[in-house]
């Protein structure tokens, strides 16, 4: 074999062996981190692809997504970021829980954070307008919303004596949440019965005790433990006959009474929109922090009929969307 021809022979084998394939098909990571589940977080995905495709990156055509869920046992997250890491992504995208122990362990990588609290009091960013070094993200506000949604509540089921009030683990969102609640309770005298849950069996425990207590209605707080157990709360409502208000559509697309609250699918869709402007090459702390504008008030009317509850025409056209 000439010399020529031997070069390209080898140039060939180069091209077709799998080292080449690799490094000609290399495409960008992103991970994902959830503290719940895969199977609960599938709406957030869906929004989250859908930015990613609007910022011009399809999964498995020019973008890998590396996907981590802590299945609620919070303890697993500084693992399966530390998996994450190693990686080497060039961006992860994740909630404000999962980027506070990013933060704590990574300077160079990329953080996009979605979360219901104030980054700046969690200590994620030091301002929403420039956050600079590694970490930008959406806030949905949802510790800020605990007194509309306790006014919705009363405007929907009158003659209200005591709402029971389920708080999940303790973070600043949550207790913004609380906080809020408590005084527009306090403004109108409303009596409240909040509990804390952070398990399954607490879930019990909290409506024996707001049987116990007399509640006649819920409002239902915000975080990633409640929301990952949304089918077994508007389950337990059921049971017990108590209308309730959640902070996520979610929970009325199960079966619940009524939801109001920011669309955190759509939190998830800016996040993925950010992520691919990172990929392209923006820096993460030039990127404000951006404010989740999509708000939806969601009424099941299937449900209400079930509790013997009738709306008035005139409530139910403040509503964005009624199930039957």
């Amino acid at each position: 074999m000439r010399r020529r021809e031997f070069i390209g022979f080898l140039g060939v084998i180069a091209i077709g062996s799998p080292l080449a394939a690799r490094a000609q098909q290399a495409m960008p990571v992103v991970g994902f981190l959830r503290s719940t589940s895969a199977a609960l977080s599938a709406p957030f995905i869906a929004g989250f692809r859908l930015g990613l495709k609007q910022a011009g990156f399809i999964e498995g055509e020019n973008v890998t997504v590396e996907y981590r869920y802590a299945d609620n046992e919070f303890d697993r997250l500084p693992l399966l970021a530390a998996e994450l890491i190693r990686a080497t992504p060039s961006v992860i995208v994740t909630s404000s829980l999962g980027a506070l122990v990013l933060k704590a362990a990574t300077t160079t990588i990329p953080i996009v954070f979605a979360g219901g609290g104030d980054p700046i009091q969690e200590g994620l960013v030091p301002s929403l307008r420039r956050p600079g070094g590694n970490v930008t993200g959406v806030t949905f506000l949802a510790g800020q919303l605990g007194a509309k949604r306790l006014e919705l509540l009363r405007q929907f089921v009158p003659k209200l004596t005591t709402v029971g009030v389920l708080i999940g683990p303790g973070t600043t969102e949550v207790d913004m949440e609380r906080r809020d609640i408590q005084s527009a309770a306090q403004a109108v005298g409303q009596q409240v019965v909040i509990i804390d849950v952070q398990t399954d069996r607490d879930l019990e425990t909290a409506f024996a005790t707001f049987a116990q207590r007399g509640v006649d209605a819920l409002l239902i707080g915000s975080g990633g433990f409640i929301t990952s157990k949304r089918n077994e709360i508007v389950a337990l409502a059921a049971r017990h006959r108590l209308p309730a208000s959640y902070s996520v559509r979610e929970f009325a697309d199960v079966g619940g009474l009524m939801s109001y609250g920011t669309s955190i699918p759509d939190a998830y869709r800016q996040m993925g929109v950010y992520a691919g402007r990172i990929l392209k090459g923006e820096k993460p702390g030039d990127l404000p922090v951006l404010q989740s504008a999509k708000f939806e008030f969601i009424v099941n009317l299937k449900t209400a009929k079930t509790l013997g509850l009738e709306f008035h025409p005139q409530l139910l056209a403040t509503v964005d969307e009624v199930i039957e």
